[in-house]
């Protein structure tokens, strides 16, 4: 029980770093280079790990890291990208807020994880809650930024559940470095045949990029794929709705005003959703009974 708690906290790191992802996009990274803004995130974050761990892929790791690197670095940060610049931030968190749903219809098919009851009430409460703190009716919706936030949520779900399922054959630190070089050099070409010379990079969005690049990237997808090999899919899938909590507390925190009570009645859905996907809440609630 304590280490199934200690892992659920590991993991929660990667969706908190990912919360204040959005933000530093929107405010400090160049518009108008979703490409670009992946081979940049995922690459030097490759790089990075790949220097720690010292080992190369091997046998079927190569195509392996390829297509992990597809699903849930070079392709899911160009469409994050290209959402976080044409969506407002709600939105986009909100969109993304289902990929717990997603993520356990594909580990039922995957890894044969099939979603419990209290997986599935959270889920739905979670959502729920999602809604509540961040859509208000008046925000102008891109139907494009809509795509691109659907296909990074199915994309990454896929992905996420893949890794689970080969995650026992390889050191964690090593397959999340070569998923991000595999991602980085996929994208790369990509960039330059479809958004011509890099962008010019002013001081805060060098900064930008250095805080998305060790923390948001290396750090919290680290953490995301060793929380997939020790936890069950669901549960980490609904650890990852502390994403839009972070995005509505760092917003507040940033914009000084205090939540309101629909955020606060949302946040605590959430709260509630995360808590029910737990093995932790569920064994404490049998401990009596087996006495």
């Amino acid at each position: 029980m304590e280490d199934t708690l200690r892992w659920t906290l590991i993991t929660a790191i990667a969706p908190v770093a990912w919360g204040t992802n959005y933000y530093v996009t929107h405010e400090f990274l160049p518009a108008g280079h979703p490409l670009y803004g992946a081979v940049i995130r995922a690459l030097p974050a490759g790089v990075l790990l790949l220097a720690l761990c010292r080992e190369r892929p091997h046998g079927s790791w190569w195509w392996k890291s390829l297509a992990l690197g597809v699903l849930n670095m070079g392709a899911f940060f160009a469409l994050v990208y290209l959402a976080a610049q044409l969506l407002p931030t709600s939105l986009a968190s909100t969109i993304m807020a289902n990929s717990p749903l997603v993520m356990m219809l594909i580990a039922w098919a995957l890894v044969a994880e099939r979603p419990q009851l209290p997986h599935l009430i959270g889920a739905g409460l979670g959502v729920g809650g999602v809604c509540l703190m961040l859509l208000t009716g008046a925000t102008s919706i891109d139907p494009l930024g809509v795509l691109a936030s659907v296909a990074a949520m199915v994309m990454s779900s896929w992905g996420y559940i893949l890794a689970k399922r080969w995650s026992r054959e390889v050191d964690v630190l090593a397959s999340t470095s070569w998923q991000l070089i595999a991602g980085g050099l996929v994208l790369l070409p990509l960039a330059v045949v479809m958004e011509g010379a890099p962008p010019a990079l002013d001081i805060p969005a060098v900064l930008g990029f250095g805080y998305v690049t060790v923390v948001a990237t290396a750090l919290a997808f680290v953490v995301w794929f060793a929380g997939l090999r020790h936890l069950p899919a669901a549960t980490v899938g609904l650890v990852g709705l502390l994403n839009p909590v972070t995005g509505v507390l760092l917003g507040t925190m940033i914009a000084g005003e205090a939540l309101t009570v629909r955020q606060l009645c949302g946040l605590a859905l959430v709260l509630t959703g995360i808590l029910l996907g737990q093995p932790v809440a569920r064994r404490v609630r049998c401990a009596p009974a087996a006495r």
